[in-house]
């Protein structure tokens, strides 16, 4: 599927350039690729690459994609969002990673009939190892869908949303979780030093438990609950500490739950901004 596709990536920052990268490297041919960026520098490392850009959209018409990938900064949609129109109009699909931007918007400027998809991915994608929430128009047909997940397959792994309101919860879950995930190795480096550990040993010793512990549970069968019982002894060391960690009213998991749903909260009031 991946192979036959065409596409139109609009926007070739950080997140663009990850899935352009895992695009190719998952055997999309260069010459099924067009980029629209501005930026000078980025279009000709695309020359290497073989891809053809240009830095406006509109000199891109005579391409004729089956997807326009939108990786633009929220915003500097309004500015591009005419240029997509003639690609639509000629069958091609939307696929947004816009925070704050439901199908409904582009439906209003690209026309009711448009088949749009809505993606959150996050930054583990640059390597492969990204999580992508979509969800998709009802207009969107099975081919459509399978060239989708097979673009977003190359960056990681996709999750199908039954509909678009749960992509809030995927942007406080997924799209800002690495962040608590770093947030958790500063933690654990901090706690590690006021034991008396040096900076270095601290930190080596927090970062190389978060990846170790993440490997297992990507390479294992078992869940982060058997996985977490494993390594407790009953009135052991791990034991105390999660009394500390796993109390109903203090602990990590009511706090952590408050503040997914701070997260949520903000992607709603941007959607609605």
């Amino acid at each position: 599927m991946l192979q036959n596709t065409s596409l139109l990536l609009i926007g070739c920052g950080k997140m663009g350039g990850a899935v352009l990268n895992g695009l190719l490297k998952n055997g999309l041919p260069a010459k099924n690729i067009r980029v629209a960026e501005p930026n000078d520098a980025i279009r000709a490392l695309l020359t290497e690459k073989g891809i053809s850009s240009a830095a406006n959209i509109a000199d891109l018409t005579d391409f004729r994609p089956d997807i326009v990938f939108l990786a633009v900064k929220p915003f500097l949609i309004e500015q591009v969002i005419d240029s997509v129109k003639p690609f639509t109009e000629n069958g091609a699909a939307v696929l947004s990673i816009i925070a704050g931007r439901p199908i409904r918007w582009f439906k209003e400027k690209l026309g009711a009939d448009t088949v749009v998809f809505r993606a959150m991915p996050n930054t583990p994608a640059g390597i492969g190892k990204g999580i992508t929430g979509v969800v998709a128009c009802d207009q969107a047909a099975e081919q459509q869908k399978q060239a989708v997940q097979a673009v977003l397959n190359s960056c990681g792994k996709v999750v199908w949303l039954n509909a678009e309101s749960q992509i809030d919860a995927v942007t406080a879950v997924s799209g800002s979780g690495p962040a608590y995930v770093f947030y958790l190795t500063e933690a654990l480096t901090q706690a590690a030093k006021a034991l008396g550990l040096s900076d270095e040993n601290a930190a080596k010793l927090a970062k190389e438990t978060v990846i170790g512990s993440a490997a297992l549970m990507a390479e294992g069968t078992e869940t982060p609950a058997v996985l977490r019982k494993n390594v407790t002894t009953p009135n052991g060391t791990t034991a105390a500490a999660l009394e500390v960690l796993m109390n109903p009213h203090t602990g990590f998991e009511p706090l952590l739950t408050q503040a997914v749903k701070a997260a949520e909260k903000r992607s709603k009031e941007l959607a609605n901004a």
